[in-house]
């Protein structure tokens, strides 16, 4: 059972920097216990240095990193009551699974009663059980991962750390270890601290996600809450995909984009105050260009297996609308848009930045173009 009300973690105006270029600025941040936590975001944001503090593997330059209450800025590593899983398992080639998952229990030298137990427990916990005698270089990805998680739990540590443990593994498997990794968190009852850059993974596991950008949290809250109330355009880009425009909140209830006015479910703002209006692509409705809030011609159709996904060129700015329904370039359509479809944030750095599908077809061109560049674990990603 959770305790909402404990703090195991807590980052207190942290800020580190390399090369004086500040890599987390400021950044506060508390972690529940027994909760599963995704920090999120590109590379380069400070989601893995965030970890590496946590970990003992960094100190910050200043502020405070509190385990239980208590300092522990400068508590070394090996001391911490926490593990972590790197992308590369980091595991003993020359040891057997069994010997792998016993290793860190020899170290604290437990009975070899004591040991077999508990290995026969994590082996029985991650599904391997009768694989024991296995040598690493014959267990395929997804097992090879399921013998790190064997062994940085069999320590019983009070938090895990997870620095993008499934990027190796293809989607299929990726999916089937997102559900893994949640049933034994939650079967361990201990704090999951997961990094990752992919959004739908951290929707899937988390409890709540940390969307980090710049060394700076963008905002705090579970999935739902992230997805379906964005705090500015960065968080709306990159959770999902997002149609942002330019906005001008008339009166509570009411906002004017792209040359109409719309009834929305917002309120708090200034009176003409200067917004950005986010709709998500799955939320426009594509109709008869006469019945539309909206009209505007269709400039790209892709069929994605369960939806459509189509470009409608709008005054120049390109929406995004995902639907079931099959349409032809060059149509003229009209886009029908609910009041609760209407997403309603402030104006930000962000503005401006995202949202418009106008290069939306060079981009996916110029990444199929780039061959994929797998980062070591350094620092920071």
């Amino acid at each position: 059972m959770k305790n909402e009300n404990i703090n195991i973690v807590e980052l207190k105006d942290v800020t580190v920097s390399f090369d004086g270029e500040k890599i987390l600025d400021g950044l506060n941040l508390e972690i529940k216990d027994k909760e599963f936590i995704t920090l999120l975001g590109p590379s380069g944001c400070g989601k893995t240095t965030t970890l590496r503090l946590i970990a003992g593997f960094l100190e910050p330059d200043s502020g405070d990193v509190v385990f239980e209450g208590k300092v522990i800025n400068d508590l070394p590593a090996y001391k911490r009551q926490v593990n972590t899983i790197f992308q590369r398992y980091a595991l003993f080639p020359h040891l057997n699974v069994y010997e792998n998952i016993a290793f860190g229990l020899r170290i604290k030298k437990f009975k070899e009663k004591e040991i077999k137990e508990k290995v026969e427990e994590m082996l029985k916990l991650v599904n391997l059980s009768g694989l024991e005698k296995r040598d690493i270089d014959t267990l395929s990805g997804g097992q090879q991962q399921r013998v790190a998680i064997a062994r940085a739990i069999a320590n019983c540590p009070r938090v895990l750390l997870l620095d993008e443990p499934l990027a190796a593994l293809d989607l299929k498997l990726r999916k089937d270890m997102q559900k893994e990794l949640k049933n034994i968190q939650q079967q361990l009852g201990i704090t999951f601290i997961f990094v990752t850059h992919d959004q739908e993974e951290a929707l899937t596991m988390s409890d709540r996600v940390v969307v980090m950008d710049g060394g700076k949290i963008q905002q705090v809250g579970t999935p739902q809450d992230i997805y379906n109330e964005p705090q500015n355009a960065f968080v709306a880009d990159f959770i999902g995909e997002s149609n942002i425009v330019d906005g001008k909140m008339i009166k509570d209830f009411y906002v004017e984009f792209s040359g109409q006015k719309f009834d929305c479910l917002d309120k708090g703002f200034s009176q003409n105050e200067l917004v950005d209006v986010v709709v998500r692509p799955e939320d426009v409705d594509i109709v008869e260009s006469g019945k539309g809030m909206l009209k505007g011609i269709v400039t790209s159709v892709s069929f994605l297996g369960v939806h459509y996904e189509i470009i409608v060129d709008i005054g120049g700015f390109k929406w995004m609308i995902q639907t079931t329904d099959e349409h032809l370039v060059d149509e003229e359509v009209g886009l029908y848009i609910e009041p609760d479809a209407i997403h309603i944030m402030k104006k930000s750095e962000y503005s401006g930045l995202y949202g418009d599908y106008s290069s939306y077809s060079e981009e996916i061109d110029l990444l199929s173009e780039v061959d994929y560049v797998e980062e070591e674990p350094v620092v920071e990603e």
